[in-house]
């Protein structure tokens, strides 16, 4: 656990050069527990290249990753999940041709590991159905666990992948892009998702999303990138008055 008042992830001088290009330049980010932090910026302001630093899918050029009073700067992405990390994705990331059942069947397998060899084959699978259909009706897919996953509609399959983040049981739940291509209905279902997932769980979310409506929405505090910095950091009113986050975001000229 981390102290009390500590953050649960803690980020200094984290930067990730290409060549004498800075994708990431220096950030300093704090993310208290049970915080939903939205992190926004014009494409190319390097929230994808932050997000894959702090998953471990790479290494950074300079600075710290430190979760849960634990440094994990450049540690690979299977021990940052074990630690408590997970990501979604913006292009969905599942198996197409396992069922959704199945889908999170392997996330459970891979958390619970050698628990399920201390039970017999047919308790463990017992158990594993029983978990996995918890998790798809946390998220409105139980009726759906049987289906393939690659038959599903782009937005339940978006909800699948995040039941296979949650089968990981994180603390911080990295969100990319979680609404991209969705309905105005299916959005919303997904913003609710979350503020509910927020309220019940003891999930820390970092959510990067262009809808800015989402972002009011969920985000207790944002925080923009722009060319790989930070521009600015607040509420949702201290963003929407910020003159350079108009101009450099928003694309608002300052009158």
């Amino acid at each position: 656990m981390s102290a009390r008042g500590s953050p649960l992830l803690s980020v200094r001088g984290l930067s990730k050069h290409f060549g004498g290009v800075a994708a990431v330049d220096g950030i300093d980010l704090d993310v208290q527990a049970r915080e939903t932090v939205a992190l926004i910026g014009p494409n190319g302001a390097g929230k994808t290249t932050f997000y894959n630093l702090l998953s471990g899918r790479m290494q950074p050029t300079g600075g710290s990753v430190v979760f849960d009073g634990r440094d994990v700067t450049g540690r690979p992405p299977h021990e940052i999940s074990r630690l408590g990390i997970s990501r979604s994705f913006q292009i969905t990331n599942i198996f197409p041709e396992l069922s959704a059942r199945e889908n999170v069947e392997v996330a459970l397998t891979a958390l619970h590991g050698k628990a399920f060899r201390f039970f017999s084959r047919a308790a463990a699978d017992r158990a594993l159905h029983e978990e996995a259909d918890a998790l798809l009706g946390q998220l409105g897919l139980g009726a759906l666990a049987t289906s393939r996953a690659g038959t599903l509609s782009y937005g339940d399959k978006r909800l699948l992948e995040i039941a296979i983040v949650l089968a990981t049981r994180p603390r911080l739940v990295l969100l990319d892009e979680p609404t991209a291509g969705m309905t105005p209905e299916e959005t919303r279902g997904v913003v609710a998702l979350v503020r509910r997932l927020a309220e019940s769980t003891q999930c820390t979310f970092l959510i990067t999303e262009h809808d800015m409506e989402v972002v009011f929405g969920l985000a207790d505090r944002i925080v923009v990138l722009h060319r790989g910095r930070v521009l600015a950091h607040g509420s949702a009113d201290e963003i929407r008055a910020s003159r350079e986050v108009r101009e450099a975001y928003l694309g608002e000229p300052d009158d």
